[in-house]
């Protein structure tokens, strides 16, 4: 049985969620526990030249059911004008990515997998791709890049 775009996608993005999602709790967890100011942690990076936490967090619920919902449209640019200020905002933002995924059915995606999508970004196409091509060589990489960075 050949394998479904939502199949190769959905329940691998939730599981990132969620892992994101404990991963958060856990943050808050120790700043409580061991007098850490939350800034410390929120504002956290892994080199000077990278994103903080909240932006990754902002970036796991861009490459997850928000790039689904634009996908439809046929244009996807990237939304990182809500990024979250605490833990709840992220924990609110990782939840929203879970519903959407919730929502996406294996019919929706293999219509949607041979359409064309682009990539827009500053108002400029800088590519366009199939359905697929955007969810697993694009979309899911950059999921992984956000999340790892997370962690």
């Amino acid at each position: 049985m050949p394998i479904t775009l939502h199949d190769a996608f959905v329940p691998t993005a939730q599981q990132i969620l969620r892992a994101v999602r404990g991963l958060v709790d856990k943050a808050e967890r120790h700043c409580a526990e061991n007098g850490v100011a939350d800034s410390e942690l929120i504002e956290a990076r892994l080199a000077d030249d990278m994103w903080p936490l909240p932006w990754h967090v902002r970036s796991c619920w861009v490459h997850s059911g928000y790039a689904i919902n634009r996908f439809k449209t046929g244009v996807f640019t990237p939304d990182f004008t809500d990024i979250p200020d605490d833990w709840d905002a992220m924990r609110d933002q990782i939840d929203d990515a879970l519903t959407q995924l919730d929502a996406i059915t294996p019919d929706t995606l293999e219509e949607l997998a041979p359409q064309t999508v682009g990539f827009e970004l500053g108002g400029q196409r800088l590519m366009e791709m199939t359905g697929q091509n955007f969810l697993l060589s694009f979309t899911q990489p950059n999921l992984f890049f956000s999340c790892l960075h997370i962690l």
